[in-house]
């Protein structure tokens, strides 16, 4: 039994994601979709890098997968962000990848694209395979949102499954809330965090 880990943003998920789960799907009998989520408390944290909640994210993957592939909200961050870091030192970084491997049984590999990523996962033995990096990122696909939610109309129906722009669509509220607004992120050795919730809990 083999069991691929997928850690990513996912926000929102694109066409290329869809390509990487579908080839993971060949190679492991097990595939675990894991977005990322920030936690302050019981409140999800949200911001324009991460302009869609976990349960969102997890129904885009079900309208493409349904329940051929796992997906939990494992791989989860609870604030203060900042007291996982200095990597391998920070306690909290070692109970994540204990977190991580919730009911992985047997052998396992971890999958990037991202070669800095790939490293941080290989210190933490989660034995990453690094693929090639996709040409179009979710980053990309997330300003056609935002460029398309003020009114400059680019084309980002053809970077995402039918199923998931639907998804986005009925979400758009979401895409207009934060097109606009400045984002309220941190980057911390090739991580990006919310600046909320980074350096204490929110009362």
């Amino acid at each position: 039994m083999i069991t691929a880990l997928y850690l990513a943003h996912l926000n929102p998920v694109t066409n290329a994601h869809v390509e990487i789960i579908s080839e993971l799907k060949k190679e492991a009998d097990i595939v675990k979709v894991m977005p990322v989520v920030f936690k302050d408390g019981e409140k999800e944290v949200n911001s324009k890098s991460f302009p869609f909640n976990f349960e969102t994210r997890k129904n885009m993957l079900l309208s493409v997968f349904g329940d051929s592939i796992q997906i939990t909200d494992d791989y989860a961050f609870c604030s203060p962000f900042k007291k996982y870091l200095p990597p391998l030192l920070a306690p909290r970084s070692w109970r994540l990848r204990k977190q991580i491997l919730r009911g992985v049984e047997g052998k396992f590999f971890s999958y990037t694209g991202d070669k800095a990523e790939g490293y941080m996962l290989k210190i933490y033995r989660l034995k990453p395979k690094i693929g090639e990096r996709k040409a179009l990122s979710a980053a990309s696909v997330k300003e056609k949102l935002y460029d398309a939610a003020l009114g400059k109309e680019p084309s980002w129906k053809e970077h995402v499954p039918e199923n998931i722009a639907k998804i986005i669509e009925d979400n758009w509220k979401t895409v207009e809330k934060y097109a606009n607004s400045e984002d309220l992120t941190t980057r911390v050795v090739g991580m990006k965090f919310p600046k909320e919730g980074w350096s204490k809990k929110s009362q």
